[in-house]
């Protein structure tokens, strides 16, 4: 038996319909930042989630990736001589 796709989208449970979560949120934003996001998520992102929501956790990751790397080269160029 199977279903109708039309039957489907009709089911989806309401926390599939929400805004996506803050861990949502921050897993897709790594992810598109590697690269790896997948279709699904994507397509999550772009019909329930907000714009502004992602841009300011993408701005805050960027960021913190810079000033991890910043305090990494500076370690290392530290112990090096």
């Amino acid at each position: 038996m199977s279903q109708d796709p039309s039957d489907r989208e009709q089911q989806q449970s309401p926390q599939q319909e929400a805004s996506p979560s803050w861990r949502q949120v921050i897993g897709s934003v790594l992810a598109a930042a590697f690269g790896v996001q997948s279709k699904e998520n994507r397509e999550r992102d772009f019909q329930h989630g907000k714009p502004i929501v992602f841009i300011v956790t993408g701005i805050v990751f960027t960021v913190l990736f810079v000033l991890g790397m910043i305090a990494i080269v500076s370690t290392v160029t530290r112990t090096a001589g």
